[in-house]
């Protein structure tokens, strides 16, 4: 077993993996390739090979090698690892020469940004593909070149593509995909066709586009004139124009098939923008750059499995909240969430553009804005809130180019699951690693009975894929167990399925799914605990003014409650009466809390909330309100944590199938401060008094991470609170209100 072989295995960090390393063009990417392992000490020698003279005295001067060779055959003499680095046109002459060698068991690869080209090189000068040749593509780069530009940090945090074949020996993949990850590079494989079709979209046609359209320019007799008042624009586009030419033109001959498919599908795209301005064809216009203007960082959200808006970075994201504080002022939470969905989802399918101000721009409400924007509905903004949606009518959707990713947002994928059960083609819905957890057989199961095709991942969780072309039928469903969400779906399905749909629920649950139907003057029936839609109508557009959502009110309604001399105006909150279950139970707990000014906007009844500071005490919480303040409940457990007393929980075991398991998270974090409680399977029993500080964990919970920032205002020291990135999911800005009503909560980093 050769030394390579046994270094797979025994390698650790700082010693030597391979005796001899030999780096054939020392340019910026073997130079840094051969700096970066020998000054981690990964190599007991390593030796350059250049044409260049002068780059072979300054590898030896810069530290980038120990040695260097003009021969080909003394550097290779006891090699271990032969990296190419050299022009990719000229790695066939490179191949041939090393063909005629004694390489012994040295494991090759190269660097080369085609990979089709290099093993047809391989191949001929082989006779065959030999076993150890590792094909590989760092991609990272510089704009300084040579030698002197080495950097033995420059393929830290940058992906490099391995393109193994059958054939490769799985010991010498595995050593070159070490190499590159000590590194600091992500190493992932590929095939070799796929490859050179991924990179000819990505990096070649842009360049190709950039030198294309630079060179045009520059030949029209008015060329003066274009680059004197070129702006910004411009040069960020055409800047990879100043590109090495000779790399260029060797990597689009060497790449052709692939560049030459790609350019082919970019000009029947570009063929169809030009003939939308020709017609003037603005809404085609529109949707081509509605599209285009969120696509990089949406797809940047799906390969990294992340939500949709990045205004907090970290994973684990810390919040700090220190004791103490009271609140006053007036302040107009974010628009509702329930309602910011359901605005996008009816005004999509409705006929005609509808507006819609005070839209919610946090990550789930734009997964939903997002997922449209994929079947093919041009939508504007959104803008200060402002939406725009250019509405395709009930029967417009298109199928999307591939799964639609919903982020973090159940909402969306329960409500879109009934409304894709109707329509006539395939889609698949996915999401983050939290909503890949959430059960959703509750809308798969009578869907199915409705006609739907729908498959779920393992005990019925995402993703979802649902079939087109269905006959659905209408059915009378008696809900299991209140959910808002199902009742959703179900109404959404109907709208497709022949006769009447009905949907009668066990408890009130938010109405605004009939509410906004209506408004949308689509007749919606509702008797008692049912309600019932049927097909054969359609969605006319409407403006809708979203109000602020209680859920995030809830946060700031206990804050001025258990903090000493509060008195906080909360503006234009929504109060639809199956959502104000916070309220009730609030006040029934001793709260002082008033609605003024109350009206109603767009069909949903909306008040200023006055609330005032108050004795709290632990009350029996009435089954009846749980429904109503479902979502409420982890900033109700700290009023609890505040309140007088003993407060009871029963009849909520929805709330261990949210974001998080709801009970267990916030007991846990309600005992780590000091609180008595006692988690149960349906509910938790909470002691009320003092309040420590201490380290809390929120899970990845929106609502659990500001519950417990509100709960440091009664605490006796600070609390800080971990995983708090996905508060932007519903509340984007909740740090800079909390600060201006006088809550003291800072990301850590900025305390």
């Amino acid at each position: 077993m050769s030394e390579a072989k046994r270094a797979v295995t025994k390698a650790q960090p700082g010693k030597p993996m391979i005796g001899r390393l030999v780096v054939i063009g020392l340019g910026l990417i073997g130079g840094s390739f051969a700096k970066g392992l020998r000054e981690r000490g990964l190599c007991r020698e390593v030796v350059g090979v250049d044409l260049d003279p002068q780059s072979r005295r300054l590898a030896v001067e810069l530290g980038v090698v120990d040695r260097c060779e003009e021969q080909l055959a003394a550097a290779c003499q006891g090699a271990e690892v032969i990296q190419l680095a050299v022009p990719i046109l000229a790695m066939e002459k490179l191949l041939v020469e090393l063909a005629k060698l004694d390489l012994g068991d040295a494991v090759l690869t190269d660097v080369g940004s085609a990979k089709g080209n290099v093993v047809r090189a391989a191949h001929l000068a082989f006779g065959e593909m030999p076993a150890r040749f590792v094909p590989g593509h760092p991609i990272a780069g510089s704009e300084q070149s040579g030698v002197e530009a080495a950097n033995a940090e420059l393929f830290c945090r940058h992906k490099v593509i391995l393109t193994p074949l059958a054939q490769t020996d799985p010991q010498a993949l595995q050593l070159v995909d070490r190499l590159w990850r000590e590194l600091g590079a992500k190493v992932e494989h590929m095939q070799v066709e796929h490859h050179d079709q991924v990179l000819a979209a990505t990096s070649h046609l842009p360049h190709l586009l950039a030198f294309g359209l630079v060179d045009s320019l520059a030949k029209r007799s008015e060329n003066l004139e274009i680059f004197r008042y070129a702006a910004g624009g411009f040069r960020d586009f055409t800047r990879i124009a100043g590109s090495d030419p000779v790399m260029w033109h060797d990597i689009f001959l060497a790449n052709r098939e692939a560049v030459l498919h790609t350019l082919d599908l970019f000009r029947g795209d570009l063929d169809a923008l030009r003939d939308a301005v020709d017609a003037g064809d603005g809404h085609q216009l529109l949707g081509v750059f509605t599209r285009a203007r969120v696509a990089r960082e949406h797809f940047s959200k799906i390969l990294a499995r992340r939500a949709y808006v990045d205004a907090m970075h970290s994973n684990d994201l810390i919040f700090l909240a220190n004791p103490g504080g009271k609140l006053s002022g007036r302040i107009r939470v974010p628009g509702d969430k329930s309602i910011s969905h359901r605005s996008i989802m009816l005004g999509s399918l409705a006929e005609g553009t509808t507006e819609v101000e005070g839209f919610l721009e946090g990550e789930d409400a734009l997964a939903t804005l997002q997922a449209f924007r994929d079947m093919g509905v041009v939508i504007e903004g959104p803008h200060h809130g402002r939406v725009t949606i250019h509405g395709v009518g009930l029967h417009g959707l298109q199928a999307p180019p591939g799964p639609i990713y919903l982020g973090n947002s159940g909402t969306s994928m329960r409500l879109l699951a009934g409304l894709l059960a109707g329509q006539s083609f395939d889609t698949t819905l996915t999401g983050d690693a939290s909503l890949s957890k959430r059960p959703m057989n509750r809308v798969a199961k009578p869907l199915r009975e409705m006609g739907a095709v729908i498959e779920t991942g393992p005990e019925g969780r995402p993703p979802l894929t649902i079939r087109g072309e269905q006959r659905l039928s209408g059915m009378h469903y008696e809900m299991p167990m209140a959910s808002a969400q199902v009742k959703s779906c179900l109404l959404l399905a109907g709208l497709y399925a022949t006769g009447q749909t009905s949907v009668t629920e066990p408890a009130p649950t938010r109405d605004h799914t009939e509410r906004m139907l209506r408004g949308f003057g689509y007749p919606v029936a509702v008797d008692g605990s049912t309600a019932s839609v049927e097909s054969g109508h359609k969605l006319t557009a409407s403006h809708i003014e979203v109000p602020a959502d209680i859920s995030s009110a809830a946060f700031f309604l206990v804050a001025a409650s258990i903090a000493e001399d509060s008195e906080l105006l909360l503006e234009h909150v929504g109060i639809n009466p199956t959502r104000t279950g916070v309220i009730d139970i609030l006040k029934l707990m001793g709260g002082d809390i008033s609605l003024e000014n109350q009206r109603v906007v767009g069909g949903e009844p909306v008040a200023d909330i006055r609330v005032r500071s108050a004795k709290l005490h632990g009350i029996d919480i009435p089954e009846h309100l749980v429904p109503l303040a479902i979502d409420e409940f982890p900033v109700l457990f700290v009023a609890a944590a505040c309140a007088a007393g003993r407060t009871v929980l029963r009849g909520a075991e929805e709330l261990r199938v949210k974001e998080s398991d709801r009970i267990q998270v916030m007991a846990d974090g309600l005992l780590a401060l000091g609180v008595k409680v006692e988690p149960t399977p349906d509910g938790i029993i909470i002691d009320g008094g003092s309040m420590g500080g201490g380290e809390v964990w929120s899970h990845g919970d929106h609502r659990i991470a500001m519950a417990f920032s509100v709960a440091s205002l009664r605490a006796t020291a600070p609390i800080r609170i971990h995983d708090c990135a996905n508060v932007a999911t519903s509340f984007p800005n909740f740090l800079a209100l909390a600060a201006q009503v006088g809550i003291r909560v800072t990301e850590e980093a900025k305390s």
